[in-house]
């Protein structure tokens, strides 16, 4: 379960659609209190709303909503693309449009994430990308892959069929203090590591990985560099060429603020050649040539075997165009700040800190050290929505680009209140 907890999951959404009041104030004499802050009388571009663009977020008039982290909200183009998707599907009257849609996700994200149209596919989910790196991959008895204990789930389920399948070693570095270590990473390599797997942006804690030195060490001995994206994509600005991975892979759903069911894979384009596909179908189809035989894509696009989610492409595609007019630079320079803003709250009250200082990500992650269901019934009351990890231990929070301090005086106004 995503949610704060399993008990007030199922107390709160028992009605399909339910729309809850809007959250009332902090008591005047709640043990944490910000000082008073200026407003401009638009409401934008102040410190009610730092980028202009909450009301393009209509969760904002409600909730607190710190959990991007777990599924961004959508914003109203990015609805308004899905609306406008299921009109066309319902009325056919252009159906061109769909592929529109598709060729123009494929070139914003190329232009914003640094890479090649060429290097870019349109997979399901995240898990697709592991996959197919890992299964692309030629292995042999004795080869090993190295990942660190803060990433995601996926990757353990990944490597550890690929132990029993391929008798592959799986090297897993344990973090500190919330880090995992590039010095670790050379020292768990060999010239049998073939592939090193990391979280680029931990789920756990928010640890941000330094993807150049990684690439280095990996490639050193001759392997590769996969990131898990999907904690990334959408929080700073970043070129894929630049950082030197050779492969990524993230959904929208997060911090893209598009939809289920698209995820985006990119694999450098030196490694076209030798990179076989794990499945086939009707979509790789370059060329049709006589008896039923096929010349297939060689470009990423190989990877896209049948027909694609084309509804969440187009919310992908309006996704893309949102952020590219918000611009990454200051979608980042304005999480990340915050985010920082939330962690000195939280220590100073006392919190335990699973994300390290001076981290340049929107995740925040710390043992509160209270009952979690009566911590969780709080929050859930003032309309702060966040996720609990390790059983109710471990509190995430997730600033997203429509996030103010308000939303962060609120959860630590709670937290407060109870220590």
């Amino acid at each position: 379960m995503n949610g704060w907890s399993r008990r007030n999951f199922v107390k709160t959404t028992a009605a399909a659609g339910l729309v809850l009041p809007a959250a009332p104030a902090l008591a005047a004499n709640t043990a944490y209190a910000a000082e008073p802050r200026p407003r401009s009388a638009s409401g934008s571009r102040s410190d009610d709303d730092p980028l202009g663009i909450r009301g393009q977020f209509p969760v904002t008039e409600e909730l607190a909503y710190l959990n991007t982290a777990s599924t961004g909200p959508l914003p109203h183009p990015v609805r308004e693309a899905l609306v406008a998707y299921a009109d066309e599907k319902m009325t056919y009257r252009d159906p061109g449009s769909r592929r529109r849609a598709v060729d123009r996700a494929r070139s914003r994200f190329a232009s914003l994430f640094g890479a090649d149209e060429a290097e870019i596919a349109f997979l399901f989910n995240t898990s697709d990308g592991e996959n197919v790196v890992a299964n692309g991959i030629d292995w042999r008895r004795g080869d090993n892959v190295v990942i660190d204990e803060l990433h995601f789930t996926t990757a353990f389920v990944v490597y550890r069929e690929l132990e029993k399948r391929e008798g592959v070693e799986l090297r897993i570095i344990p973090s500190r203090e919330g880090r995992a270590h590039p010095e670790d990473y050379d020292a768990y390599t060999d010239d049998r590591t073939r592939l090193i797997s990391v979280a680029w942006v931990s789920n756990r804690n928010g640890f941000r990985h330094d993807l150049p030195t990684l690439a280095e060490i990996a490639h050193a001995r001759g392997g590769y560099l996969f990131a898990d994206g999907i904690q990334a994509f959408g929080t700073f600005p970043t070129n894929l060429h630049a950082e030197g991975v050779d492969f990524a892979c993230g959904n929208g759903y997060k911090w893209l603020h598009a939809d289920f069911g698209c995820s985006v894979l990119y694999a450098r384009r030196e490694h076209h050649d030798w990179m076989q596909p794990d499945r086939f179908g009707h979509a790789q189809v370059a060329e049709t040539l006589p008896e039923h035989q096929y010349r297939l894509r060689t470009d990423a696009r190989k990877f896209e075997h049948g027909s694609l989610a084309l509804g969440p492409v187009a919310a992908m595609d309006a996704a893309l165009g949102f952020i590219g007019e918000v611009g990454l630079e200051r979608i980042a320079e304005h999480t990340h700040a915050l985010a920082g803003e939330l962690r000195e709250g939280a220590a100073d009250l006392g919190m335990q800190l699973f994300t390290p200082p001076a981290n340049p990500s929107p995740i925040v992650s710390f043992y509160h050290g209270m009952d979690s269901d009566e911590l969780g019934d709080a929050l859930n009351a003032v309309g702060v929505r966040f996720t609990y990890q390790e059983g109710g231990r471990l509190l995430r929070t997730a600033v997203a680009m429509f996030n103010n301090r308000d939303d962060v005086d609120r959860l630590l106004g709670v937290i407060a209140a109870r220590v």
